[in-house]
C-alpha cells in the first residue's frame, strides 16, 4: 500500500488556494440573501507563544461549514485577523527595549504560517489587524461618535489597579480578586478615568438576548451581569440631632416589605455622604476604614465567607416607616457601584445584614414568618422574639403595622404604593451592569482622541485628523501614577486645541484591548476602504454575522462589549442590523493529560513515570509518590502542550483537523489522545489506498445486482448521514459515517468511479487537501471547492430488513431479522418461537410482551 504523502499534497494545495484566491469573496448581488454566509471565528491575540491545538478545533469546524455551505451554492465570507494591541507585547518591550509593534508582527507573521497551515479557506484578502493605523483610525472614529453622543465620560473613580501591570482592569478582568493577565492582587485607587455608558444600554442588551440563536449558558451569563431587579427607592432622612442633618440618605431595595425590619443602615466607604455625616469622635476610625477599604478588590469586599467590618458614622437615620432611629455605619461589603451606594440593613432577612448584625451586636427584627409558622400561630400570634437564624425566604408579613399577614409580593407591591403615595419612595429598576471603565495607562493600545484645552474644556479631534497616531518612544515603562507612557513625551503631548487654537494637551489614557475587538467584524466587509469604516451596500450584503465561533471565556466580555457598540452603531444608522451576531457556539476545551499529587498538586509531565511492570500506574520520579492521571488544562508549566506544528509534521494537517473533529461533539470539552490522532490518521491511509484501486465505469447508483445494491444503499446512507450531520455541526458522527463507508469499500477489489467521487466530495471539506488531490487524481482540473454537494435517495436510505432483539424479562435472549413495519402480532409471534426465548421462557406463559416495532420483543414471565 503507497504511503499517503501529505507531505507534499498539502503545501501545493496550499499554494493553488493562495495563488488563485479560491476563497476570495465577493458581494454577487444575483446571491439572493438566504443563500449569503458571513462565518466568523473570534481572531486570536498573537502571543509569542503561537498556536497550540486548541486554536484550530474551532478554526477547522467553520472552515468544514463553509466549504459544505459554498457546496451548496451559497456565497460565504470567511475571514481571519489579529485582535494585535494588548499587554503582553508592552510587557515584553519593557523587558527587552523591543517595539511592540516589532514583537507583535513577528507574532503575526508566525500565527499566520500556522494558519494558513492547516489549509482553512479563509479570505486572507481581507485580513485586518487591531494594531494597524488604518485600522484603528476607524476605532478612534467610532469612538468619537461616543463621545459627541455622550456616550464616553471622564470621571476620578474608583478602579481596580493592577500594581504589576501598573493600569486600571475592568471589572470583567479581575478574577479571583487577581489581575486576569499577570495573576498579581488587585488593588483600589482613585484615578481619572475615561468611561463608556453601557448602562445606557441596559435594558435592550438585555430583551435583545431573546432574538439570538446562543447557549443559553452564555444568554444566562450576560443577563446575570447585567443583573436587572425591580424594587424601590426609598430616602431615609438623617436625625435632625446628628451631623448632616436635613440630608438624606436613598437605598434600593427589592424587599420592600421587609422595611419595618430596617434596624440599621450601611453607606459604602467611598459614598459621597460619609464626610458630612460623621461625627467628630467617629472620624479617625471611619477615616482609617476608608484607607483600608481602598486596598481591597470589589470580590474580596462582597466575599460572603469572609469576616464582616465596619465603623460607626456617629450618625443616625430615621426610618420612614415606623419613625425609628437607626444607626448609620461604613462597611466594606457595600459598594458605591451597586444601587446607590448605600443599604437599609434587615438583618433578619438578608444573610449578610444577619452577619454584621451579630458581630456588631445590632438589633434583629423579624418581619417575615413562614407560612407554616404563620398556619400555626395566626394573626393574634407572638412573632417578637429575635429569629434563631436568618431566612431570606417568603412568607407573611409581620411586626409591621398595617400590612401583617400579606404574602411577600403583594406586600411588595402596597407598600411600594404607600412610599409613594407620602413622597418618600417610588417604584425603581435597577441593573448590576457598572458602566465600562474604557481607559488604560499603557502605551500599546490606540490613542484616544481629544484634547484638553484651558479654554474649551474635553474637545475631540477632527475627523480629518484620524487616525491619531502613536508616537515613537523609547521607554514603554509605566509611570505608576496613573498616567501612561504617553505623558512624558513633550512634543507628542503638548498640541493645539483642534476648536480655538490656543496651547493645549493631548488626552495620554489609551483604550483597552477590547476596543478593537469590538468591531473588526464589521471592517472585515470593507477593510481597505480610507473613507468610512465600512461602506453601506456591504454591509447591507453581509451582517449580521450568521455563525461565531468562539470560547465561553468571552461571554461578559467581549460579546456585551460589542453587542453595546453594534447597538450605538445602529442607532446612529450605520448599521441596520440590531444584533452583531446571530448564532454563536462555544467550542470545549481540547485538554490534556496531568499527574496530580494527593495535595491536589500537579506534576509536569516530565518529571512523571509509569511505575515499572504495572500498568496505567504512575510516580513521580523524583519522591516515588504515586501520582493519579487526570484531566486538565494545557499548560506550559505542565509541559503538556500539544505544538500543532510538531503534529502537522508527523501526521499532516487533514489528520490533525478530522481528529480534533472526530474527538466528540464540538461543544465539550475532551482530552487529547495521539493514539486517537494515529487512528484518524490511518483512516486517511486506507482512503489514499482505495484511491489506487481499480475503478469501473458503472452509475454511482445501481441497483441491478443484490451486491451493488448493497453498495449504493451505503453511499446513500453515507451521504444523507454525512450532509445532516455536517449542516447540524455534528461533525464527529458524519465522520464516523464515513468510516463505515471507507470499511465497507475496503472490502472490494474494485468499485464504480463515480461512486467514489461521490464520496470524495462529502470528505472534501473535512480533510480538504486530500479531496483536492482526490479529485485531481480522479481526472479533474478544477478545484473540488465549488462543486455540487451530493444529494440521496430516501428509497435507498431505507432498510429492506431490521434486526429486533427478542428480551426475556429485560435481558437479551435472542434477535431475527425481519421486513421493516412488520405487524406486532407477528413481531410477537417470531419473539415467543425464537428458540433462546423458548428455552429461557422455561415453560411459563407470558405475563406481557412489550413490543418496540423494529427494534424489541421484550417477554415478561
Amino acid at each position: 500500500m503507497a504511503k499517503y504523502p501529505f507531505e507534499t499534497i498539502e503545501p501545493k494545495w496550499q499554494r493553488f488556494w493562495e495563488e488563485n484566491k479560491t476563497f476570495r469573496a465577493v458581494e454577487d448581488p444575483s446571491v439572493p440573501k438566504d443563500k449569503r454566509a458571513y462565518v466568523l471565528d473570534m481572531f486570536p491575540y498573537p502571543s509569542a507563544a503561537g498556536l497550540h491545538v486548541g486554536h484550530p478545533e474551532g478554526y477547522t469546524a467553520t472552515d468544514i461549514w463553509c466549504r459544505y455551505l459554498r457546496m451548496k451554492g451559497y456565497n460565504v465570507l470567511h475571514p481571519m485577523g489579529f485582535d494585535s494591541f494588548g499587554l503582553p507585547a508592552e510587557n515584553y518591550a519593557i523587558k527587552t527595549g523591543t517595539h511592540p509593534r516589532k514583537t507583535t508582527l513577528e507574532n503575526i507573521n508566525k500565527f499566520r504560517q500556522q494558519i494558513k497551515s492547516f489549509g482553512f479557506s479563509y479570505d486572507w484578502d481581507r485580513e485586518i489587524s487591531t494594531c494597524d493605523d488604518d485600522y484603528y483610525h476607524w476605532t478612534q472614529w467610532i469612538f468619537l461618535q461616543l463621545f459627541k453622543r455622550g456616550l464616553a465620560y471622564e470621571a476620578e473613580s474608583p478602579i481596580n489597579w493592577c500594581p504589576s501591570c501598573l493600569t486600571g482592569l475592568a471589572n470583567e478582568e479581575v478574577k479571583d480578586g487577581s489581575c486576569d493577565r499577570c495573576g498579581s492582587r488587585v488593588e483600589r485607587r482613585n484615578i481619572r478615568q475615561w468611561i463608556l455608558k453601557i448602562t445606557e444600554y441596559a435594558e435592550r442588551l438585555l430583551e435583545d438576548l431573546d432574538e439570538l440563536d446562543w447557549p443559553e449558558s452564555v444568554k444566562a451569563m450576560q443577563r446575570n451581569w447585567i443583573g436587572k431587579s425591580i424594587g424601590a427607592e426609598v430616602d431615609f432622612a438623617i436625625s435632625a440631632d446628628s451631623p448632616g442633618a436635613g440630608a438624606s440618605i436613598r437605598v434600593y431595595t427589592t424587599r420592600a416589605d421587609t422595611l419595618f425590619g430596617a434596624t440599621y443602615m450601611v453607606l459604602s466607604p467611598e459614598h459621597p455622604l460619609v464626610q458630612n455625616i460623621t461625627s467628630s469622635d467617629q472620624r479617625s476610625a471611619v477615616e482609617a476604614y476608608i484607607t483600608e477599604a481602598a486596598k481591597k478588590s470589589d470580590l474580596e469586599r462582597t466575599d460572603l465567607a469572609k469576616d464582616k467590618t465596619g465603623v460607626f458614622t456617629g450618625a443616625w437615620a430615621i426610618n420612614p416607616v415606623n419613625g425609628a432611629k437607626i444607626p448609620v455605619w461604613i462597611s466594606d461589603y457595600v459598594l458605591v457601584s451597586y444601587g446607590t451606594g448605600a443599604i437599609m440593613a434587615v438583618p433578619a432577612h438578608d444573610e449578610r445584614d444577619w452577619d454584621f448584625a451579630k458581630q456588631f451586636k445590632l438589633p434583629i427584627i423579624k418581619v417575615v414568618a413562614s407560612e407554616a409558622e404563620w398556619a400555626e400561630k395566626g394573626p393574634s400570634g407572638d412573632y417578637s422574639a429575635e429569629p434563631a437564624e436568618c431566612t431570606a425566604a417568603d412568607g407573611r408579613s409581620v411586626n409591621s403595622p398595617g400590612f401583617e399577614g400579606l404574602g411577600t409580593q403583594e406586600c411588595i407591591d402596597r407598600m411600594i404604593a404607600f412610599l409613594e403615595s407620602r413622597g418618600i419612595g417610588k417604584r425603581a429598576v435597577n441593573y448590576k451592569l457598572r458602566d465600562w471603565l474604557f481607559s488604560r495607562q499603557r502605551y500599546w493600545g490606540e490613542p484616544i482622541p481629544l484634547v484638553h484645552c484651558p479654554s474649551c474644556g474635553i474637545v475631540p479631534l477632527k475627523e480629518e485628523d484620524l487616525p491619531l497616531r502613536l508616537p515613537e518612544v523609547e521607554s514603554y515603562q509605566p509611570t505608576g501614577t496613573g498616567e501612561s507612557p504617553l505623558a512624558g513625551i513633550d512634543h507628542w503631548v503638548h498640541c493645539s486645541c483642534p476648536k480655538c487654537g490656543k496651547k493645549a494637551r493631548r488626552e495620554t489614557n489609551t483604550m483597552p484591548q477590547w476596543a478593537g475587538s469590538c468591531w473588526y467584524y464589521i471592517r472585515y466587509l470593507d477593510p481597505k476602504n480610507p473613507t468610512a469604516f465600512a461602506a453601506q451596500d456591504k454591509m447591507d450584503y453581509w451582517l449580521p454575522v450568521d455563525l461565531y465561533v468562539g470560547g465561553a471565556e468571552h461571554a461578559v466580555l467581549h460579546l456585551l462589549y460589542a453587542r453595546f457598540w453594534h447597538k450605538v452603531l445602529y442607532d446612529i444608522g450605520l448599521v441596520k442590523t440590531k444584533e452583531p451576531f446571530q448564532r454563536l457556539i462555544n467550542q470545549g476545551m481540547i485538554t490534556s493529560h496531568a499527574y496530580q499529587r494527593k495535595n491536589k498538586s500537579l506534576v509536569p509531565v516530565d518529571e512523571v513515570r509509569e511505575v515499572p511492570g504495572v500498568p496505567d500506574t504512575y510516580e513521580e520520579i523524583a519522591t516515588g509518590e504515586r501520582l493519579e492521571r487526570v484531566i486538565a488544562k494545557m499548560s506550559k508549566s505542565l509541559k503538556n502542550v500539544i505544538n500543532p506544528d510538531d503534529v502537522i509534521r508527523d501526521f499532516g494537517a487533514d489528520s490533525c483537523r478530522m481528529y480534533e473533529m472526530f474527538m466528540g461533539p464540538l461543544e465539550v470539552s475532551k482530552p487529547w489522545s495521539t493514539q486517537g490522532l494515529i487512528g484518524v490518521s490511518r483512516f486517511l491511509e486506507r482512503v489514499w489506498a482505495l484511491s489506487e484501486r481499480p475503478m469501473t465505469d458503472g452509475p454511482a447508483t445501481d441497483t441491478s445486482t443484490p451486491d451493488s445494491l448493497s453498495l449504493s444503499r451505503i453511499l446513500h446512507k453515507t451521504i444523507r448521514k454525512v450532509s445532516e450531520d455536517t449542516a447540524s455541526i455534528n461533525f464527529n458522527t458524519a465522520i464516523s459515517q464515513m468510516m463505515i463507508f471507507v470499511n465497507e469499500l475496503y472490502k472490494r477489489e474494485s468499485f464504480p468511479k463515480t461512486l467514489w467521487i461521490e464520496f470524495v466530495k462529502l470528505l472534501s471539506p473535512y480533510a480538504p487537501h486530500l479531496g483536492e488531490e482526490l479529485w485531481q487524481k480522479s481526472g479533474n482540473t478544477t478545484s473540488i471547492a465549488y462543486e455540487s454537494w451530493p444529494t440521496w435517495d430516501e428509497a435507498l436510505c431505507v432498510d429492506d430488513t431490521v434486526t429486533v432483539v427478542v428480551q426475556v424479562n429485560g435481558k437479551v435472549r435472542d434477535k431475527f431479522e425481519t421486513a421493516p413495519g412488520t405487524a406486532r402480532e407477528e413481531l410477537e409471534k417470531i419473539a415467543l418461537a425464537m428458540p433462546n426465548a423458548v428455552k429461557f421462557m422455561e415453560g411459563k406463559s407470558p405475563k406481557k410482551v412489550i413490543i418496540v416495532p423494529d427494534k424489541l420483543v421484550n417477554v415478561v414471565v
